[in-house]
């Protein structure tokens, strides 16, 4: 083992992590701004109350993300100097336009929400949580864009050995981005609503109050579109995948040698003929290409080396992605079948959906260890190995030290975090408190 290695799991370990928080936060700001909506348009209370308890789980989750998402950036000058020195040109524009337009955006409306209760206009401070929630998916936006630039790079030219941008436009509606963004957001909605369907679930099991009824509702709802739509932006993701990154998708799909009419596997020995070749081209006939027939084209293009991704990963994070993230998907469905006439959700319905809470973030981790992993051994496909972007000065005891304190410091964020939201969930909707206007005055006050 060597520093690179060491490096490309501390890259993983910390990005693993910080994904966990980072789809919560753009779905449930959505929904929070969506409770706030009905309370704002009905006058119900139980609105409110839902609003400011899924606003604080919402406020809890933020700032771990932030928090976590810090270390990034740190990661690219202490390990991935030579990257870093290549894409800067290119991934400074997008990269700005997300910390001083989206997270401004997202940070200062969600200051002013947070303490503008009773302070401001309801108006106003409803718009204030959609602009913070708004921020979020701009963020989430210009992120996946130039994550994209890594798997398809376009409006660029190489400089004397650097990335030069020529064309922003092209980074910022790359194809690979504009299909990636939505299926990625889409996901964060699924988190989400899973998420929420769990702390619905828990509450339905001990009280039958009508508010949880609402939020498992509304839940159910944003869950079942959302997976919708990440299968028609995954349909699209599969068919840009063969023609711009071909060698992932043999290796998701276990392809060794070019295969006209190629099955789609389901599981080792398990295969479906024809539709692999239809999925990535519409055609069922279709010739797929094969890792094998690959690795030697890239060979005769790149020069030696061995340009196949880890398979095994590949392959079952893939599958990993697909069964969990459409088993929440099915689980919604089912739910709102089986209240399409009736509110009430039966106690075995809000059992599974408390036990399912595993499932959406397995499959968004699944995906990204799929889209990063997938994409190996290059960090800019066609450009720069990840070989060659690893800093050359860091020593393997370096990367060893600062792989162990992050690691350490994850476990102590993760138990915190943990604890927070159970206390929280635990403790349930807080009880409005009258307002000092409407509190009647004591006795010696009224002489």
């Amino acid at each position: 083992m060597d520093a690179l290695d060491l490096a490309r799991w501390q890259f993983g370990v910390t990005t693993v992590y910080h994904f966990l928080f980072v789809p919560l936060t753009i779905g449930l700001g959505i929904f929070v701004a969506g409770l706030q909506t009905a309370w704002h348009r009905t006058g119900k209370e139980q609105y409110l109350k839902l609003t400011k308890f899924f606003g604080k789980l919402f406020l809890i989750n933020f700032a771990m993300g932030v928090v976590t998402g810090i270390v990034q950036e740190f990661q690219f000058g202490m390990n991935w100097s030579e990257y870093s020195t290549f894409v800067g040109d290119v991934f400074g524009a997008p990269l700005a336009m997300e910390a001083l337009l989206a997270f401004f955006m997202e940070s200062t409306f969600l200051g002013l929400w947070i303490f503008g209760w009773d302070r401001l206009p309801k108006k106003v401070h409803l718009a204030c949580i959609w602009a913070a929630a708004i921020g979020s998916n701009l963020s989430a936006y210009f992120i996946l864009a130039a994550n994209a630039w890594m798997k398809h790079p376009v409006g660029y030219e190489v400089v004397d050995g650097k990335a030069r941008m020529t064309d922003l436009w092209a980074v910022l509606t790359n194809s690979t981005a504009v299909a990636q963004v939505p299926h990625v957001i889409a996901a964060a909605f699924i988190v989400a609503g899973g998420f929420v369907l769990a702390v619905s679930g828990y509450w339905l099991l001990k009280t039958r109050a009508p508010m949880w009824r609402s939020a498992a509702r509304g839940a159910l709802i944003m869950t079942a579109i959302a997976g919708a739509v990440v299968a028609g932006t995954g349909d699209m993701s599969a068919k840009l995948m063969y023609e711009q990154q071909p060698m992932k998708l043999a290796s998701a799909e276990g392809l060794e040698r070019d295969t006209a009419g190629a099955p789609f596997s389901v599981a080792p020995g398990i295969e479906i003929p024809n539709v692999l070749s239809f999925l990535a081209t519409n055609d069922f006939n279709a010739t797929i290409q094969g890792t094998e027939d690959l690795q030697k084209r890239f060979e005769q293009q790149f020069g030696p080396g061995d340009y196949r991704p880890d398979q095994t990963i590949v392959f079952w994070s893939f599958r990993v992605m697909i069964v969990f993230g459409m088993a929440t998907a099915g689980l919604a469905l089912l739910g709102l079948w089986l209240t399409r006439r009736r509110r009430e959700v039966p106690s075995w319905l809000a059992r599974a959906l408390l036990f399912a809470l595993p499932l959406p973030f397995a499959a968004v981790i699944a995906g990204w260890l799929l889209s990063e992993i997938g994409r190996q051994p290059w960090t800019v496909a066609g450009e720069l190995l990840t070989a060659s972007s690893v800093s050359p000065g860091v020593t393997l005891a370096e990367v060893a030290i600062s792989l162990t304190v992050f690691t350490l410091l994850y476990g102590g964020l993760a138990i915190a975090e943990v604890v927070l939201l159970a206390r929280h969930v635990r403790k349930g909707v807080e009880e409005r408190q009258p307002t000092p206007e409407a509190q009647p005055l004591e006795p010696s006050l009224m002489y």
